[in-house]
């Protein structure tokens, strides 16, 4: 052990081998660039080891301060929710053990920068040349139902749209969020475009990638006249690497401060003003670098365990992440095809 705190790689999880192949392929590159550090990976929901016996093996080695850090891009229900739950869970029962918790990774330029690299090496594989000029690109994110998530797909398609000069860029979800990638797809052919670069803004692959990829195939097939082109996700870019560790500096030194300015959950968001103050599935915080107290009642007692600073929403956890689950959040995930609104 080091003087360091161990570092636990919190991700979703998926139904989908190659996904969680590829977490845990990253999370071993997190491992050899924290060399002499204590680091587990464990997963949300789908996959195993779930979250809590990653943060188990921790203790188990002796760890007596553990940085957790959200793989996961933006913050929505599972960043402000659920992880928080499981990690309070796991504090209130280990009062000893210091937890620390990350922020999302947000969007950041080096994430923006591995995009760009994304988009261009699709490029490079096209049979031809075509202007950015008269080339679009559809930027493709999860979706979810927290607006503030969904705007910041728009936010990052908008910088690489104007950064990489495409002559238009447009945004869609893969589920729950509109516009669909079919949609939004036999939308954009429609402008006269010769080449379509759609590209899901995803860290790994999984059955969502793959479902992006299948409706661009189905669009292209019934328009010969377009170049469509499928740019790769993020997945173990260099940059994204870089992204991690500044999110591990950030929880080790408490320096960062999660953005609650368009919090559904806080704020009145237009369409979504019955959500303030709204009961979730696990207690709420928008704190980077979460210092969990360890002297308040268990989980048992209280329903969560208080963190040291933020805001937050009371409200039971309504299933267990624990063992062999697959369990129904009160938020839909992005494989669910329901309305673009549903409360959490």
């Amino acid at each position: 052990m080091t003087d360091f705190p161990a570092v636990m790689l919190c991700g979703h999880g998926s139904r989908d081998a190659s996904a969680v192949s590829e977490f845990r392929a990253f999370a071993e590159i997190l491992r050899r660039r924290l060399a002499g550090r204590d680091v587990e990976s464990g997963f949300l929901e789908f996959a195993r080891p779930v979250i809590r016996d990653g943060l188990e093996a921790l203790k188990a080695r002796g760890a007596k301060r553990i940085a957790c850090l959200p793989g996961m891009l933006f913050a929505a229900g599972h960043v402000k929710n659920d992880l928080p739950a499981e990690l309070n869970a796991f504090a209130a029962a280990n009062p000893g053990i210091e937890v620390r918790f990350g922020r999302e990774l947000a969007v950041d330029t080096r994430l923006v920068a591995a995009s760009a690299a994304r988009i261009e090496e699709a490029e490079t594989r096209a049979s031809g040349a075509v202007p950015r000029a008269d080339t679009v690109l559809l930027t493709v994110g999860r979706g979810t139902n927290d607006p503030d998530a969904n705007s910041n797909v728009a936010k990052v398609a908008r910088m690489l749209w104007e950064g990489m000069g495409f002559g238009w860029g447009a945004i869609a979800y893969s589920g729950v969020a509109h516009p669909r990638v079919d949609a939004a797809l036999s939308r954009l052919v429609r402008l006269g475009f010769r080449r379509i670069v759609v590209f899901p803004y995803f860290l790994f692959t999984g059955i969502l990638v793959r479902r992006i990829y299948d409706q661009t195939d189905t669009v292209a097939a019934a328009n010969p006249d377009v170049e469509f082109l499928k740019a790769g996700y993020l997945n173990d870019h260099p940059l994204l690497v870089e992204c991690f560790l500044d999110r591990l500096r950030e929880a080790e030194e408490g320096t960062g401060v999660m953005n609650c300015l368009l919090c559904k959950y806080r704020e009145r968001i237009v369409g979504f003003e019955g959500a303030v103050g709204e009961a979730q599935a696990g207690h709420h915080y928008h704190v980077r670098g979460i210092g969990i107290d360890s002297d308040l009642p268990s989980p048992a007692e209280a329903g969560f365990a208080k963190a040291g600073r933020g805001h937050s929403h009371d409200h039971g956890h309504g299933h267990d992440h624990g063992y062999g689950h697959d369990h129904g959040h009160g938020h839909p995930h992005a494989h669910d095809h329901g309305p673009a609104r549903r409360k959490t």
